[in-house]
């Protein structure tokens, strides 16, 4: 399989190839979309100013920033074991969470553009001795490049929902010629295994999901405290990581709650900050009063619903409301990942459509540690009881927790298969 590439991908490589010269168009219409970093658009190509690390180099690449915040335990790991850590991702976001969370040692940059040439120069620079992709973000001219070079490659958090399975099944031959490339896949599921070892992946195990050993986020303490204060003994609920209709449903659940709990407090932190506007004006329009957390306008007395439009302060949100409703399930977007708000006491509230972590929100379901909704009506319903029958909220909170910690264990397992390969890199660093 390796000898031949599929008619696919060596259509792939020669469009990649030929489309070099309007890349810069490319990158500059991202960049007046926001989707780019002004000062850092030579990374795309392949440059960089910062300099390598001498020594073994272990490459990490996360799409954005649900990928990166699963693996911030991993790169931690094997830079307590002072190996050179590269960090690739492909967002704006996640490039601000890297430069909050990464650990002293670790080096982000943005993933190139997926072109020959481009994918040459940032290999021949950054020249990695071990690549680990997170979850499925397959560039194909970057495999190659990294087999052609020798490169060890490693799936780790592997995941395929049903939907990409199908997109793939339409190219078996291109797919398979790909995952045939990488030493080892490392998946979240049994059902995320069963799916790559259909698709051509030669050496497959079901180790479990990074996502749910990942620490609480943190919060600086000083800011939670005068937000704590100023929120006082009102009764918070919160909206995470929530998608376009669903704010409606919160705003409009906000109001029929608040005739029998008229200190409510209901704070919306979208998935995509840059919507907090419009999510305010959707309050407004409702007759609610609104604070921007963006605009540093904070959540006084007379305020129904505040728009936690920021970046990075999940944390904070967690710590205050005992409620959480994970967005991305009543919008078809696949959900969010729940583990961090239930590790800080909250009870979980969804929708139906949580297919990125469909294992652990069936598990969380079933040993009643979250709620399914199916509407914005059930959703009311759900935020009412709990609100009228703390007990029951407390209940399932607690029933998270435990559910949540018999889940966890992914990240040792992950260390233990990657250990051979830092081993040897180690060995090689004695040697030479």
């Amino acid at each position: 399989m390796r000898n031949r590439l599929p008619l696919a991908l060596r259509v792939y490589r020669l469009a990649s190839a030929a489309a070099v010269p309007i890349t810069p168009r490319v990158l500059a219409w991202r960049l007046k979309q926001g989707k780019e970093h002004p000062a850092r658009l030579a990374e795309r190509y392949g440059q960089t100013s910062l300099p390598r690390s001498p020594g073994p180099m272990i490459w990490l690449h996360a799409a954005s920033v649900g990928e990166l915040l699963a693996v911030i335990p991993l790169i931690e790991r094997i830079r307590a074991r002072n190996f050179a850590v590269l960090v690739t991702s492909g967002t704006v976001t996640s490039a601000k969470l890297a430069e909050q969370r990464l650990p002293s040692g670790a080096v982000h940059q943005f993933i190139p553009v997926d072109a020959p040439r481009f994918v040459d120069r940032f290999l021949d620079y950054w020249r990695p001795d071990l690549a680990l992709f997170v979850e499925s973000d397959l560039w194909p001219n970057l495999v190659l490049a990294c087999a052609g070079r020798a490169i060890p490659m490693i799936l780790v958090n592997g995941r395929v929902s049903e939907r990409s399975f199908g997109r793939w099944r339409l190219l078996p031959h291109s797919i398979a010629a790909l995952l045939d490339r990488f030493d080892l896949c490392l998946a979240q599921s049994r059902a995320d295994a069963q799916r790559f070892d259909q698709l051509g992946a030669p050496r497959v195990s079901s180790i479990g999901n990074l996502k749910l050993d990942v620490p609480a986020p943190p919060v600086d303490q000083p800011t939670l405290q005068k937000l704590r204060a100023i929120v006082g003994p009102r009764v918070v609920i919160a909206a995470a990581s929530t998608h376009a209709g669903e704010e409606s449903a919160i705003i409009a659940a906000h109001r029929r709650l608040r005739a029998k709990c008229p200190s409510l407090l209901t704070v919306i932190a979208p998935r995509h900050p840059a919507r907090g506007p419009s999510v305010a004006e959707i309050a407004r329009a409702a007759g609610l009063t609104v604070a921007l957390r963006s605009r540093g306008d904070p959540p006084k007395r007379d305020v129904d619903i505040y728009v936690a439009d920021t970046l990075g302060e999940l944390g904070l949100i967690y710590r205050l409301a005992p409620i959480v409703f994970m967005g991305g399930s009543l919008a078809t977007h696949g959900g969010q990942n729940p583990i961090e708000a239930i590790g800080l006491g909250a009870a979980i509230v969804h929708g139906p459509h949580v297919w990125n972590f469909a294992e652990i929100y069936a598990t969380l379901d079933a040993a009643h540690g979250a709620e399914l909704v199916t509407d914005a009506d059930a959703l009311t319903a759900r935020l009412a009881e709990w609100l009228a029958k703390p007990a029951a909220r407390s209940a399932v909170a607690e029933a998270g927790k435990t559910t949540a910690a018999k889940l966890g264990g992914a990240l040792e397992r992950t260390i233990a298969a990657l250990e051979p390969y830092l081993v040897r890199l180690r060995l090689e660093q004695l040697a030479s």
